[in-house]
């Protein structure tokens, strides 16, 4: 046979051969491909939207397990927009309303029972559950505390500055206009109203100008019934302005060093300035 017309036999060719894990030769990644878990499903399922954002099989089974969970858990449905006073009522009962409002317990003191009962029960029909309820006494209770507080601060502030003002006013005769005002107002109005509260949180009876009006009042029906005293008699500033004005007239005696009362005019006025000035 020639050699034009021999075949040359051409090696199969051979299998790539990969390195052993051991030869630190690694065998080539295998490309990912995207599964879709939910092919196999039917339609009707696969398109169900509470799969939605499930993306794949760990999701699925993690959601089946939290599914199992709930199973058998004591659930309570919302009402809707529909639902009655005695869907409510089933709510409210199961979430722990006393079934009487009698059975509220408030962990409050010196409260009135009257009002108390009534705001349990209101909170019965609100569905208010034991413990919101007593927040919100002891709460309510604060509040009305803090204002009580800051009356009695300002009632107090003015019935001071009240008081400084009538001092300067009646001068020594202070004491004693105030108890024939004070008497003459308990006998002929009620202590209630003396002691209503007015709108910058005094009470009436500390108000100056009421106090003026009957410690005028007084002096006009005559103090002595109205004052039980042995003591001196004091004159307001304005009473002493007044009779030393007349002891002091032009013509009077106090002028004329000749005039037999001169000594005793001079005498007078002065002890009234002194009088005044004590203030």
């Amino acid at each position: 046979m020639s050699s034009e017309n021999q075949e040359v036999a051409t090696p199969a060719a051979q299998p790539e051969q990969q390195g052993s894990v051991l030869s630190g030769d690694p065998t080539p990644n295998t490309p990912e491909t995207n599964v879709d878990w939910k092919g196999s499903l039917p339609d009707d399922i696969a398109g169900d939207k509470s799969l939605e954002n499930i993306k794949d099989i760990s999701s699925l089974a993690k959601s089946y397990i939290h599914a199992q969970k709930l199973v058998g858990a004591d659930k309570i449905p919302v009402p809707n927009k529909y639902a009655t006073d005695k869907d409510w009522d089933e709510v409210y009962s199961r979430l722990g309303r006393p079934k009487t409002a009698d059975e509220y317990k408030f962990d409050v003191k010196d409260v009135n029972q009257d009002g108390l009962k009534s705001f349990a029960n209101q909170a019965h029909k609100m569905g208010l559950l034991p413990h919101q309820a007593n927040e919100m006494v002891k709460w309510y209770q604060e509040n009305v505390n803090s204002e009580n507080q800051a009356k009695d601060v300002a009632a107090e502030t003015a019935r001071t500055e009240a008081t400084a003002n009538l001092k300067k006013e009646f001068g020594l005769a202070f004491d004693q206009k105030l108890k024939a005002a004070s008497a003459l107002a308990k006998q002929y109005v009620d202590a209630k109203v003396l002691d209503a509260p007015m709108a910058d949180g005094s009470k009436l009876g500390d108000n100056p100008a009421i106090i003026k009006a009957f410690a005028n009042l007084a002096a006009k029906m005559g103090e002595d019934q109205f004052v039980n005293s042995s003591g001196p008699v004091f004159m307001t500033p304005k009473q002493i302005d007044k009779q030393i004005g007349d002891l002091t007239a032009p013509g009077s005696a106090y002028w004329d060093k000749n005039h037999p009362n001169h000594t005793i005019a001079v005498e007078e006025v002065l002890a009234l300035r002194e009088q005044k000035n004590s203030v």
